[in-house]
């Protein structure tokens, strides 16, 4: 086989399955195929995720996987394309830097229907889902620009998460079929046919975005099936004249980075979980408003604020201004800065920002809204220094008594420089997982995760799970 770069990451990949993943990647696939799952449960009450559901069950054939929150077993890749669209709709989902992209919400949902359908083990699932980040990671950093320290793909309006993610997808799932580097490439080829994703509902509207990840799913697990029944890619599906990179790209392509360090040097434990269910450009902003709350400092007591944070990101959360500065929904709130600075001198749940604070009554809530006037937004030298390895703000704030307060925010939450214990894990899986399961049924989908020891058992838990809100959830 000829050694380019997508042959070297079927090999890569091929490897893996053969000697396994490092412990210290398997435990982290293991955390983010509990996020993931936590995540799904999370946001079974969404239309849009009822949507997704009544759409599967309408497709029929055979039962081949599951899906979180449905009695019937569907084909593995509708399955895939469900428990994708659940993985990311409530944008909580892990963030890899400086790629800015979402690697599990479409890798892990790939791989347990894959799973399901293979009668892989819990090792072979968390190789593959490892893998499949790392795929995902190396495929979003080649499209990463060091001189603007800006991703290519947002410049050209794409969605990195789900044109990444499906390659990514694909690899987890032809591992979980135990195809050899020659049959992975031919997926990689294939899979690289169907990558897409248009980000412009980042920045004026609409719940499409909320299907990337399930279709990145669907894509990358229909890719095998089809290798699976023939088809072929070709070799050089990524790096090729005509293939992903000069298609998405143009050209403006790092080679080195995706297959430098391959097998020695793994991103996966470095992937930032996410502590607020909110855009990662916006965390910081929270972060900074509630150190002024704690402060003493009260939505009321503020004349004025400017929030500044690195200038790329201007446009996700900050353009158009007036919209950022009245979201009508919650899902819209997601993505405005003034409304994350309303969040944290409002005081959120959870971890300092819970699914309780996105609501579209708090979006519309009269005193938020006042508070949302007052708050700019705009690019930032220091921030722009920094990003995109960490998504910094700089809150500075005038009080009605003339006073002005500065809040630095340099570093997220949830990444290798402020990680998340084990405890506050295992708190946001439980306060997303309750929204669906009881405490018995948590508990045992915990112990059935653990490791990915007993995955039939947690298929079965997450068809039973109600997208009726438990009475013992507090609002």
């Amino acid at each position: 086989m000829t050694e380019g770069v997508t042959t070297k990451l079927a090999a890569f990949a091929a490897q893996v399955g053969e000697d396994g993943a490092p412990a210290e990647v398997r435990r982290s696939a293991g955390q983010r195929i509990v996020d993931v799952i936590g995540l799904q449960l999370a946001a079974l009450q969404l239309p849009t995720s009822q949507a997704a559901l009544r759409f599967v069950a309408q497709q029929g054939g055979t039962e081949q996987a599951s899906v979180v929150g449905l009695a019937q077993r569907v084909p593995a890749a509708w399955a895939a394309f469900a428990n994708g669209v659940l993985a990311h709709s409530l944008d909580y989902d892990d963030t890899h830097l400086p790629s800015v992209l979402h690697p599990s919400a479409s890798v892990v949902p790939a791989a347990l229907a894959a799973a399901e359908l293979s009668g892989a083990s819990g090792d072979a699932v968390l190789d593959a889902v490892a893998v499949g980040i790392e795929v995902t990671v190396r495929v979003g950093m080649a499209g990463y620009d060091r001189a603007s320290n800006n991703s290519i793909y947002f410049e050209h309006g794409q969605h990195a998460t789900s044109i990444c993610g499906t390659i990514g997808a694909a690899v987890a799932a032809a591992m979980l079929h135990g195809f050899d580097a020659d049959r992975i490439t031919d997926a990689i080829g294939v899979a690289a046919s169907m990558a897409s994703g248009v980000i412009e509902a980042n920045r004026t509207g609409g719940t499409v975005k909320r299907m990337h990840c399930g279709w990145a799913a669907h894509a990358g697990v229909t890719a095998v099936e089809l290798v699976r029944q023939g088809f072929t890619g070709p070799l050089t599906a990524l790096e090729g004249r005509f293939g992903l990179f000069q298609a998405f790209l143009h050209g403006r392509v790092d080679l080195d980075v995706v297959i430098e360090g391959l097998g020695s040097e793994w991103s996966v434990p470095g992937v930032f979980f996410k502590p607020y269910p909110a855009n990662h450009f916006t965390h910081t902003a929270v972060d900074a408003a509630r150190r002024l709350r704690d402060k003493g400092v009260t939505p009321d007591a503020v004349a004025s604020a400017t929030l500044r944070v690195a200038s790329p990101t201007v446009r996700t959360i900050g353009e158009p201004l007036a919209v950022k500065q009245a979201p009508e929904t919650g899902y819209q709130a997601q993505f405005s800065g003034p409304y994350a600075v309303a969040v944290g001198l409002f005081g959120g749940q959870g971890l300092g920002a819970g699914l309780g604070d996105y609501t579209d009554e708090l979006a519309q809530d009269a005193d938020r809204r006042a508070l949302m006037a007052k708050v700019t937004v705009t690019g930032s030298a220091e921030c722009d220094e920094i990003y995109p390895f960490q998504f910094p703000c700089v809150l500075e704030v005038t009080t009605v008594d003339g006073r002005t307060l500065v809040e630095k925010v340099l570093v997220n939450r949830g990444g290798p420089a402020d990680p998340l214990s084990d405890e506050e894990l295992a708190t946001k899986f439980d306060t997303n997982a309750a929204r669906a399961l009881s405490v018995l049924q948590r508990t045992a989908l915990l112990t059935a995760l653990a490791g990915a020891r007993d995955l039939a058992a947690a298929s079965a838990l997450v068809r039973d799970a109600s997208s009726v809100e438990r009475e013992e959830v507090v609002a």
